[in-house]
């Protein structure tokens, strides 16, 4: 390997002029923050014009190594054939109709017989919808007000029960902020206060069921396990239920996610990113005693209005989520990208310590969603040295955001690739902490989306 093994990229001019003209007709830029133009180096593409495999190019006909597919959304990876074919299929039969589509049957049967314990489903196209719903059924089982989830989380929900806790509470009353009540994630003791402080009041604790860095000191000492499971006991010793987000854990930390390999027993569970390989689906799942709620067999009881979703139920999704499900049983997936992740914490590591750049950045050797933490000279987090290595990734064919999702289309070579790249970003590193990042990082620092200011 070498300077020749690795591709250039230079040329951003279809993508200047695109971001002089989206922000005119598209507030943010995107439909997702984390997509957005400030979230990125100048020197980055706009937009993307096509995937394959575990690729994409830009609009300028740049290649790039993918490295968050579709914000882990892409499990198999971009335009897998299998569930492209099925998709496919289902699409000379019409993708949406005034009464259900059969398939809607058939993919509750599927997914549910992944779920232990939980008897019943509801579709939606993304996760803000289902976490969302899963309160309000919290809320309504329990005739409870407040909902408990840990503060240190980056993202549950586009509602208000939610981003009023953030600093972007604008527009948001003080009212639904206040009825959000937070706690320090894995931490059961500060769990248990909550609990304290608000005797009888809390209707539900949400949480994911793991995170990357539960394998790098985090709270729960890395034994998620053991946390979750007091977390659950100690939520039904107050009367409360507990809901698993599994939107980003699942079909990454197992199959289908940690609450199969825990051998978990929460109330409810959301699912969502990798289970329908970048396709728009995403799941609650339940008890039935709780799911029923949301029902309309049950005569005479009051009704709780769940989810009612034009395009719940749109039929090409439910191809793509069946699809992805038979390859994910047929294939051993997860083995596969949790291999793919070790190597790629392996090799990184290795250059860490064979060029002695452990005051650059550190690696959450989490296998199934790896973490880059760049610092700066007082070693703590440093969004200039962030943004310098995600510029210098992508001038090199990687498209790189501090963080890599494996997927099933990734291979050994293209660790190697990442690898390689790795270190010679790091090397410009070195330089940006003697010269300063402002004098090779070209443009302003990516910014956090949560802000209370642009």
């Amino acid at each position: 390997m070498g300077n020749n093994y690795l591709r250039t990229v230079d040329n951003f001019s279809n993508s200047t002029k695109y971001k002089e003209e989206i922000h005119k007709l598209i507030p943010g830029g995107a439909h997702t923050y984390s997509k957005g133009d400030d979230q990125f180096p100048l020197l980055s593409p706009a937009a993307i014009s096509r995937g394959k495999g575990a690729y994409v190019w830009d609009i300028d006909g740049n290649m790039y190594l993918d490295c968050s597919m579709g914000l882990t959304s892409v499990s198999l990876g971009h335009a897998f054939e299998p569930v492209l074919n099925a998709v496919k299929e289902e699409l000379e039969n019409g993708v949406n109709f005034q009464r259900p589509s059969v398939l809607e049957k058939v993919t509750a049967e599927k997914f549910l017989s992944l779920i232990p314990y939980h008897d019943m489903i509801k579709f939606a196209k993304n996760g803000s919808i289902v976490t969302t719903a899963a309160v309000k059924l919290a809320r309504a089982f329990t005739n409870r007000k407040l909902v408990a989830f840990p503060g240190d989380h980056p993202f549950y929900s586009y509602d208000d029960w939610f981003i009023g806790t953030t600093t972007c509470n604008k527009g948001i009353p003080n009212e639904f902020s206040e009825l959000s009540v937070t706690f320090k994630s894995c931490d059961i003791e500060s769990l248990k206060q909550l609990f304290l402080k608000y005797p009888g009041q809390i209707a539900c604790v949400i949480t994911e069921p793991e995170k990357s860095p539960c394998g790098n000191g985090c709270n729960c000492k890395q034994n998620p396990e053991m946390f979750l499971k007091e977390a659950i006991d100690l939520t039904h010793e107050h009367g409360a239920l507990f809901i698993i987000d599994e939107m980003v854990s699942g079909f990454k930390s197992a199959f289908p996610g940690s609450i199969s390999k825990y051998n978990l027993k929460p109330d409810m569970a959301t699912w969502g990113k990798g289970i329908a390989n970048g396709f728009s689906f995403c799941a609650l799942t339940g008890t039935k005693e709780i799911m029923e709620l949301g029902g309309i067999t049950k005569v005479g009881e009051e009704k709780v209005f769940l989810i009612s979703t034009t395009h719940g139920g749109e039929t090409h999704a439910l191809a793509a989520v069946n699809a992805t499900i038979d390859i994910f049983k047929k294939e051993n997936v997860v083995n596969h990208n949790q291999k793919i992740g070790d190597a790629l914490i392996y090799g990184c590591q290795q250059v860490i310590t064979t060029t002695g750049s452990s005051n650059l950045v550190d690696i959450t050797a989490c296998n199934w969603l790896v973490i880059f933490n760049f610092k700066g000279v007082d070693g703590n987090a440093n969004a200039g040295m962030r943004t310098l290595a995600m510029q210098e990734m992508i001038k090199r064919g990687i498209l790189f955001q501090g963080a890599f999702s494996p997927c099933f289309s990734h291979s050994i070579e293209d660790v190697n690739y990442f690898v390689e790249a790795f270190s010679e970003m790091l090397q410009v590193l070195k330089l940006a902490l003697v010269n300063g990042v402002e004098n090779l990082l070209v443009g302003e620092s990516a910014k956090p989306v949560f802000r209370k200011y642009l």
